[in-house]
């Protein structure tokens, strides 16, 4: 029987800019388009986990203002149950991105609103409540407040649950969090930030992936873009090149990325099988522009996979 996946974490409206060329500090462009969808890491890893195929909740705040509806709507319409939604009083959270079409590359700044307001006994109560266990799987990530993030953690794995983190925005974490994480994903900048161990210097992945196992995470995994990742499964050190993708748009990748996974492990995957999921739901993703819009469906990862080996 699969279980299911659990998300804590952010729900925002995406206000997504398009240009030719990001500006520089002071400089005022034209852009070429404007998007207004649903985003939050959090709400991008719920529907990445339910396109993929899992029963997925999400658990967070939302705001009692406009963007509310369109949170909410966007979460039913994927089929991401949303009874672990609250609303606070005050604005929805919103995040401005910036894309550069050119490359794919982009800027963004989160302004927290309601999913401030998400505490961990909130989260605490939610997993409890829908008999969260053994078999499932809890996605974090740090769109909410820290604390709530490594309570949720704590709370999840006395609960038997795999416990995936996405450290995004990367910020100091404590020692008590890591092991109660299963798996930790961060990118390459956000593990130099995490570890001290700078990016670019020889074997910084691998150093950074044991530095993390060291403190007690089963499955550090250090992505690496269109170099692959870094990780630990199968009880080795092991590497996974990228599944080759013309990017235009990298903003959700890593919310592909652990959606994907998450979705994998819940249904009973090997972790080998899972982490190359995962992959493909990234390699996907940078090849369309948005966050949710990005996001593949189970089919469209399974497409990316074939013509991947048929390469």
């Amino acid at each position: 029987m699969s279980g299911r996946v659990f998300v804590v974490g952010s729900m925002s409206a995406d206000v997504t800019t398009f240009s030719q060329r990001l500006p520089a500090p002071g400089e005022t462009i034209h852009g070429d388009r404007l998007s207004l969808v649903l985003g939050g890491k959090g709400a991008n890893q719920a529907i990445a986990a339910a396109r993929a195929g899992a029963a997925t909740a999400l658990i967070g705040c939302v705001g009692d203002d406009l963007f509310r509806d369109l949170v909410l709507d966007g979460l039913r319409a994927a089929d991401v149950i949303v009874d672990g939604v609250r609303t606070v009083p005050g604005p929805t959270g919103v995040a401005h991105i910036r894309v550069d079409r050119h490359t794919g590359q982009n800027d963004i700044v989160i302004v927290a609103g309601a999913n401030g307001a998400l505490s961990g006994q909130d989260a605490e109560r939610q997993l409890r409540a829908m008999g969260a266990g053994s078999g499932d799987v809890l996605l974090l990530q740090l769109e909410v407040p820290v604390t709530t993030s490594v309570h949720a953690a704590r709370v999840a794995a006395g609960l038997g649950m795999i416990v995936v983190l996405d450290p995004a925005p990367a910020t100091e974490l404590p020692d008590e969090l890591w092991p109660a994480l299963t798996a930790v994903t961060p990118n390459e900048s956000e593990a130099a930030l995490l570890t001290g161990i700078p990016a670019g210097q020889p074997d910084a992945a691998k150093r950074a992936v044991r530095w993390f196992a060291d403190r007690g995470v089963d499955h550090p995994i250090v992505t690496l873009a269109e170099r692959g990742l870094v990780g630990v499964w199968d009880h080795q050190l092991r590497t996974l090149p990228a599944i080759p993708a013309e990017a235009v748009d990298t903003t959700a990748a890593g919310d592909a990325f652990a959606g994907a996974l998450g979705a994998a492990l819940a249904s009973g995957d090997s972790w080998a099988d899972a982490v190359l999921r995962g992959s493909a739901a990234g390699a996907y993703a940078v090849t369309v522009e948005g966050a949710s819009p990005s996001l593949p469906t189970a089919a469209q990862v399974d497409q990316v996979l074939a013509g991947a080996t048929r390469a």
